[in-house]
């Protein structure tokens, strides 16, 4: 340790080169080399680290720019995607509302047209009876027509003799004719 702290101590007391040799003190001459070796790089990679720094700093400039940018469009495609969708649930909400009142508006015209069709089918039955009724009041008619004038030739037949049936068939026909003269 003695020769380590003298070689710092006696720096700056050096024997004049008298002599070349070979200095055996590790030490001492690797402090010295070193110090060299350190100071040739420091004054001849000075440019080169410093480049090789400013390229560095200027890649990552360059990355943290195109982040930037990228995250600037991320974000716009963001909003744009967020506005959208709001317009889309806008539209959904509507489409939601609209559906309802076109089911509610085509429940109450297919109640509508079913009060309708039953009042219809109400008015077909009543016009049905009313013609049967009147069918069977015409048949009611026709039958008791049909009855009394059976029943009338029957006692005109057999009240009328043959002298009395030609008289009345004479006066008959004598009507006919009147009639007839009239209408021509």
């Amino acid at each position: 340790m003695n020769n380590v702290t003298d070689s710092f101590v006696f720096l700056g007391h050096w024997p004049s080169a008298e002599s070349f040799g070979v200095n055996t003190n590790i030490l001492a001459t690797n402090l010295i080399n070193l110090s060299v070796v350190i100071g040739v790089l420091i004054f001849f990679g000075k440019g080169v680290l410093s480049d090789l720094l400013d390229n560095r700093k200027q890649r990552i400039l360059n990355t943290i720019r195109n982040s930037e940018e990228l995250r600037g469009r991320a974000v716009e495609q963001l909003e744009k995607a967020r506005a959208r969708l709001r317009k889309i649930e806008i539209e959904a909400d509507q489409f939601r509302v609209n559906g309802y009142s076109e089911i509610e508006r085509e429940k109450m015209n297919l109640i509508n047209s079913t009060y309708k069709t039953l009042e219809q089918l109400e008015n077909y039955k009543n016009e049905t009876i009313y013609f049967e009724q009147q069918r069977t009041i015409n048949q009611v008619r026709q039958r008791v027509f049909q009855q009394a004038l059976q029943g009338a030739l029957g006692t005109l037949n057999s009240c009328l003799n043959n002298e009395l049936h030609l008289r009345t068939i004479n006066a008959n026909i004598g009507m006919f004719g009147a009639l007839n003269e009239i209408t021509d």
